[in-house]
């Protein structure tokens, strides 16, 4: 009987209250600062990211998410398909039909889901009750990355998309790769261009999302 009570005397000074078997009482357990690291830790990420809960706010968080994932499909698609165009100018063959649908004269609506990310992440900041603060270290850090984001996309990204489509609207059927040496090299040259944007928005996106879902 004593080698038990010696062990649960033990238990309840490494993990808190627990129960005195000789005196039948129940004691305080030790200081927080004497408690297990593994334990204290826990405590303090849980009171660090008190993640709101709700529908509205659950409803809110997954568009804001769904923005993030879509902007980087679409940036990253952007640069494969600028660096394939780069690649098939230069060569005789026709440009094939993913190319070509890709360039289609029109306005890439698909990018511009990245203006969704900042617009629910402040809703998700008003609807946190207190939990998340316009001032916090992350939350700045992720608005300068989007900043980055978006004049890279509204400075070069989209607009070399946009010569694109033009260039490749005007050198012939579309069946036919560009056979004009200028025009070829002028595809090429803003192919590059394009696809070093893209991989930088994609960069940028990525290094957003991991701040994000970190929380530092």
């Amino acid at each position: 009987m004593s080698d038990i009570a010696n062990s649960l005397i033990l238990f309840s000074s490494l993990y808190g209250t627990g129960f005195d078997a000789r005196a039948g009482t129940t004691v305080a357990g030790p200081s927080p600062e004497c408690r297990p690291r593994w334990a204290r830790a826990r405590e303090n990420w849980s009171g660090m990211h008190n993640q709101p809960s709700g529908a509205a706010f659950d409803v809110v968080l997954l568009l804001h998410v769904g923005c993030a994932v879509v902007g980087i499909v679409t940036v990253a698609t952007a640069a494969a398909t600028a660096r394939r165009l780069g690649r098939v100018v230069r060569t005789a063959a026709p440009l094939p039909e993913p190319l070509r649908r890709y360039f289609r004269p029109g306005v890439n609506w698909a990018g511009r889901t990245i203006y969704g990310i900042p617009v629910f992440g402040f809703a998700l900041i008003a609807m946190s009750q207190g939990a998340y603060a316009l001032g916090d270290g992350w939350v700045l850090g992720g608005l300068a990355l989007f900043a980055a984001v978006a004049l890279l996309g509204e400075g070069v990204l989209w607009p070399s998309e946009r010569r694109l489509q033009d260039a490749l609207a005007a050198v012939g059927a579309p069946a036919a790769g560009p056979g004009d040496a200028a025009a070829t090299e002028l595809i090429a040259a803003e192919a590059a261009r394009m696809e070093r944007a893209a991989v930088g928005a994609l960069l940028l996106l990525l290094a957003a999302t991991v701040l994000m879902v970190a929380q530092p």
